[in-house]
């Protein structure tokens, strides 16, 4: 136990487990998913309850202790971990409640999304999300999330219909349309600013087998490629998903071994139909363009595309991320993508647009804290490799890449894909929303003990 406290003391009925610098589980038990951070906290509370949830911030509040939450500690910027704090580790809440008859899952704010996937895939429903299984439930959807099924269901947050929130005076509540109503609405894309997320509800969909897949093509020709996606995503059929992106083929199958280690551009697809539709929404899209180096979209459960990245990006990898809303792609800022993504520093280095159109647009700007509901695309610019000596490279190239696309952004960035970016930042990336969520965040943390994040100081 560290010398921080002594559990018995300042934490009396504590049920989880603490662990200290000085326990043997502490190395095991510090490390979040990006290994570029490397947060050394004063103690780790592993909650077993929200009651421990509430005795742990409680005891931050009287030390004046940073506090950080960790879900799945999955998020790029490393806001699950701190230095010389407190983080509560909500790894024990696992428990995943599937009512298929009200389509509706409860999911303790421990799970990752893969989990969720699992369960849920039983009987054939599933809830947007996002395209890595191991993501935690908790940080994505607080930040909005965007993934394979938001053209057609929406992100995350819409599909959320009720949250179990500790606070930072220690209560317990539920928040939804009809409890703390604002409380509900900043939830929904503020991130970690209002409270501790214990579970959540969302609605089910029917989404079992999905036609999904990589279609690539040689990275140069990444203009032509962009230039005809620019314009086929915002007009396809909501069934059809697709991400565009850069990558490096990776020396393994699925992957033929003559495209081992190329770099190429293309699109992730994600069709919630059958394979015959999947075909003619695909087809004008690739009538427009050169045959491709690989065209691999095929049928597979839902839970199966979650996990496709998950083998390519383990846990304790350097990362650095960077990432712009986008309204539109003139010629300009297509060449400006076709040229840094001929440079990726790594074979792990990629480049993702994210659809944000469809269901997503379906919901205003102001109807929750997600902000840029008029976008069309979220960029995100993702330096990633295993060697710490080429963290220097993957920065650079990550925040080159961003700043040249930047002057063609809708001015703010998806927060669950910014790191530490500034006051500034974090207020073009709620616009219009921020004076509201700085009220919100005033009648429920009015001391910013949530302040381990993307951060919304509260009103004054």
């Amino acid at each position: 136990m560290s010398d921080l406290m002594s559990p018995t003391q300042d934490l009396p009925g504590f049920r989880g487990l603490l662990i200290g610098p000085g326990d043997p589980a502490y190395e095991d038990a510090r490390p979040v998913y990006n290994a570029l951070i490397d947060g050394r906290p004063a103690l780790i509370a592993r909650c077993a309850d929200a009651n421990d949830v509430a005795a742990v911030v409680a005891l931050a509040r009287a030390r004046d202790l940073p506090l950080a939450i960790r879900g799945g500690g999955h998020n790029g910027g490393g806001l699950g971990t701190c230095d010389d704090g407190i983080v509560i580790d909500l790894s024990a809440f696992k428990r995943i409640d599937v009512d298929p008859a009200a389509r509706t899952v409860r999911v303790g704010g421990g799970c990752t999304w893969g989990e969720v996937d699992a369960a849920t895939g039983e009987h054939g429903l599933a809830t947007p999300s996002g395209i890595i299984a191991t993501t935690g439930v908790g940080g994505l959807t607080l930040g909005g999330g965007l993934g394979h099924l938001t053209r057609k269901f929406g992100l995350a947050i819409d599909n959320l219909l009720e949250a179990e929130v500790v606070l930072a005076d220690g209560r317990a509540v539920r928040a939804s349309a009809d409890e703390h109503p604002d409380l509900f609405w900043a939830l929904r894309g503020g991130g970690g600013n209002f409270g501790v997320v214990t579970s959540f509800l969302f609605r089910l969909h029917e989404v079992g087998t999905v036609i999904g897949g990589p279609t690539f093509w040689p990275v140069e020709q990444a203009t032509e490629v962009l230039s005809v996606y620019r314009e086929f995503l915002p007009a396809a059929p909501r069934d059809l998903n697709g991400f565009f992106a850069f990558c490096t083929v990776p020396p393994a199958p699925p992957f033929p071994e003559h495209l081992y280690m190329r770099k190429v551009c293309g699109v992730v697809w994600c069709h919630v139909g059958s394979e015959e539709d999947a075909t003619r929404d695909m087809q004008p899209f690739l009538d427009a363009l050169p045959e491709p180096l690989m065209h691999g979209p095929g049928p597979m459960p839902h839970a199966m595309l979650q996990g496709a990245f998950d083998a390519l990006y383990p846990k304790g990898e350097q990362w650095y991320w960077r990432a712009d809303f986008v309204n539109d792609l003139p010629d300009e800022a297509v060449a400006l993508h076709a040229r840094f993504g001929a440079e990726m520093p790594t074979m792990k280095s990629t480049m993702h647009l994210y659809a944000i159109d469809g269901a997503a647009h379906d919901v205003g700007n102001e109807d929750t804290a997600w902000a840029y509901r008029d976008a069309t695309f979220n960029a995100v610019y993702a330096g990633v490799d295993p060697d710490p000596a080429n963290v220097p490279a993957i920065r650079s190239w990550s925040v080159d890449y961003q700043q040249a696309l930047h002057p063609y952004s809708a001015g703010g960035a998806y927060v669950n894909m910014m790191m530490d970016e500034g006051r500034e930042r974090v207020r073009a990336s709620y616009r219009g929303n921020y004076a509201r969520l700085a009220r919100v965040k005033a009648a429920y943390d009015p001391d910013n003990t949530f302040r381990v994040n993307q951060n919304i100081e509260p009103a004054s």
